[in-house]
């Protein structure tokens, strides 16, 4: 049997729906999200540029709308896009040429990449975009500039500034980095990541849009870990990654399950996950027995693991 052969003779949905249909805006804005976007309004009058870092993999989804209208419209501004070893190389040129139809100076960088790549880009064409601006208007050209890093949650805002520490002065992290969104809660004080020439900048907490209305926006801040898993719903999660699979014609998950056929059934794929993994609940009845049932939440956390691993090659969820 010639899996991928059967693959394209499969039917698989057009669109994606689902009953699932909530704002939870109070768990997206949590308090100290409110305070950031405040406490960086107010750092705004020293700082000269601002560095907004973004997940590559989304380029087009969930970038708050407010550090437009707030921050970025009054100065220099450069997007970072992150974690650009998790998209294929044939895409930073069509994401690029989007991107750039709305004047937007864009830089791809990797962060855990030994090369320093887009990283040792990032403080001269900031220099260049803040002495061709309007804002640009110190008395005294050698004095040091400031930089505003901001993005939304777990984008790798914490990492690129630790990255440009250690290009540019050979020293270790300055920030926590974590895995889960969140751990930057405040404005912090000035950070020096450069000595000659001599720039500073600010660590900023990552900042949600109020309100996700588009569920598949919701969703792919969810499965690129901007979102918490538990807030937008594991199971929900892996039914949009195995159709967004399906969709791109990215049959992997077939092998790396050893499914007999693709599928566009979630319910089959996380029942066979958790039969072929042994993840199992036990359940008491009431007759006081135990019951082994299919762990369904355990079988979507392994299949959204496996894309977040790279197991189904490198991908992009742009549109």
């Amino acid at each position: 049997m010639v899996k991928f052969s059967i693959c394209a003779c499969a039917q698989f949905r057009e669109s994606f729906t689902s009953a699932f249909f909530q704002t939870a805006s109070k768990t997206w804005f949590p308090g100290h999200m409110y305070k950031g976007m405040l406490q960086m309004q107010a750092k705004l009058a020293v700082v000269d540029c601002i560095i907004e870092v973004h997940d590559a993999r989304i380029p087009f989804s969930g970038r708050n709308p407010k550090f437009y209208s707030m921050l970025t419209a009054v100065k220099p501004h450069i997007l970072v896009l992150n974690k650009s070893d998790l998209i294929e190389n044939s895409a930073r040129k069509k994401i690029t040429d989007k991107l750039q139809k709305t004047n937007q100076n864009v830089l791809f960088t990797d962060c855990k990449a030994s090369s320093k790549g887009g990283v040792s880009k990032i403080i001269p064409s900031a220099i260049e975009l803040i002495k061709d601006s309007e804002q640009y208007n110190r008395e005294n050209v050698s004095a040091n500039i400031n930089l505003m890093v901001i993005g939304i949650p777990n984008v790798g805002k914490s990492s690129l500034i630790n990255r440009l520490r250690n290009i540019h002065l050979n020293r270790k992290k300055a920030t926590h980095v974590g895995a889960t969104p969140g751990v930057t809660k405040s404005v912090l004080e000035k950070i020096k990541i450069s000595e000659d020439p001599l720039v500073y900048l600010f660590d900023t907490p990552g900042i949600m849009q109020p309100c996700i209305t588009n569920i598949e926006v919701a969703l792919k801040l969810g499965l690129c870990r901007t979102l918490k898993d538990n807030i937008v719903g594991e199971e929900l999660m892996a039914d949009y990654l195995l159709y967004w699979l399906n969709k791109q014609k990215n049959f992997r998950y077939v092998k790396c399950f050893n499914l007999p056929e693709a599928t566009d059934d979630v319910r089959m794929l996380l029942f066979h996950i958790a039969k072929n993994e042994n993840l199992v609940k036990k359940i008491r009845n009431a007759e006081g027995s135990v019951q082994l049932f299919p762990d369904i939440l355990s079988s979507s956390m392994h299949f959204i693991r496996a894309f977040r691993d790279g197991k189904f090659g490198k991908t992009d969820i742009r549109y």
